[in-house]
């Protein structure tokens, strides 16, 4: 029998069930050294060490990092529509508008054209996504942000490692956030790292993360519980010690799927990015759904549609743009198919992907 290839799959070892054992042997299972390691090992593999705080989740990270940088009622902030919803939510539960711009075509990231057309006088900053692991067009976001006088902030949840250039993806922005989630490039079991500019931003997220205060009963502000484990802390450091050879692997599953595939449109990537491959998206521009299906039904092969509703036309998010036109996103929504590009598929899992969709493609055109 044929075995299913999935579209993504969690790699938990013997390592991270030895560090979990050791936490719950400590005694100390909440938020402890584990943790405060845990960010100083993240900072120095992904952000140059920048100041990193460690959450519960990428949601609340991406929460409590707009909290500390100032974002409320009364402000705007510049989002893509065609990512997960967590972005757009993240900015509504500040209180403040998401705003929602449209996406380039090859990368899928936000279009600067398209973001400052829709910059108005509340306007406090632009969020873009590196989706799929793409980094977004930084360099001229970060030039337009400082020539309108607003902020620039960064969804990093599937980029952990990407860089233009020689600049890592999170240090870009007055804050950046990476999600830990299963499925992510690395885990820590759930959790998200907010990267900060300066150390006192960094200081505000620690107070909101664990109910307002850094001394236990002296609460300075109003907060959450937002905490990080040392259980979850001990399974992400275990995973920072692997994750750049399962970047690489990624890497290499995506260049042989781009050298071998046919009838779709492969993922771009810019001369000057770093792509990690969080998802390798093709573009089905015919029948996507029926190929999503026919790779599944005929030959066991898992795949994903990341996303297949634009932000602005979910029921939870659409009264923040009525009537709003999106154009490439909507296209996007309509043509995007993720594949497997894991680190564990085998050589006989890339071929199959490639048979498959290459003898489906053909059928179809």
């Amino acid at each position: 029998m044929t075995d299913f290839i999935p579209a993504a799959r969690p790699i938990i070892g013997e390592e991270e069930r030895a560090a979990v054992d050791r936490v719950l042997l400590s005694g100390m299972v909440a938020q402890g050294p584990e943790v405060a390691s845990f960010e100083s090992e993240f900072s120095a593999h992904f952000v140059d060490g920048r100041p990193t705080v460690a959450v519960n989740s990428g949601t609340a990270g991406l929460h409590l990092g707009l909290l500390a940088a100032g974002v409320g009622p009364g402000d705007e902030v510049i989002v893509p529509s065609f990512t997960f919803a967590a972005t757009a939510n993240s900015v509504a539960l500040t209180g403040a508008t998401p705003v929602f711009a449209d996406i380039e075509p090859e990368t899928f990231t936000l279009d600067p054209a398209a973001v400052e057309a829709a910059i108005t006088g509340r306007t406090r900053g632009i969020l873009p996504v590196h989706l799929y692991g793409h980094p977004a067009r930084m360099e001229e976001l970060s030039a337009l942000a400082t020539r309108r006088g607003v902020e620039l902030y960064e969804d990093a949840a599937q980029a952990h490692g990407a860089a233009i250039g020689q600049r890592p993806v999170g240090t870009f922005g007055a804050m950046a956030m990476f999600s830990l989630y299963p499925t992510k490039n690395m885990t820590s079991g759930e959790g998200g790292m907010v990267v900060l500019a300066d150390a006192e931003t960094a200081r505000q997220v620690r107070l909101l993360r664990n109910q307002g205060m850094e001394r236990q009963y002296e609460n300075e502000v109003i907060g959450f519980n937002a905490r990080m484990t040392d259980i979850h802390a001990a399974i992400g450091r275990v995973q920072l010690t692997k994750v750049d050879a399962w970047t690489a692997a990624r890497r290499a599953n995506a260049a042989f799927l781009d050298a071998h595939l046919r009838g779709v449109v492969v993922p771009h990537v810019a001369a000057d990015a770093t792509h990690v491959y969080h998802q390798y998206t093709i573009r089905v521009p015919e029948d996507r759904d029926g190929l999503v299906r026919a790779l599944k039904e005929e030959y066991s092969v898992g795949s994903g549609v990341y996303y297949p509703i634009p932000n602005h036309r979910l029921p939870s998010l659409a009264s923040f743009a009525p009537d709003l036109e999106l154009p490439e996103t909507e296209r996007a929504a309509r043509e995007v198919l993720s594949l497997p590009v894991h680190p564990s598929l085998t050589q006989d899992h890339l071929d199959r992907i490639v048979h498959a969709v290459n003898t489906l493609a053909a059928a179809g055109s």
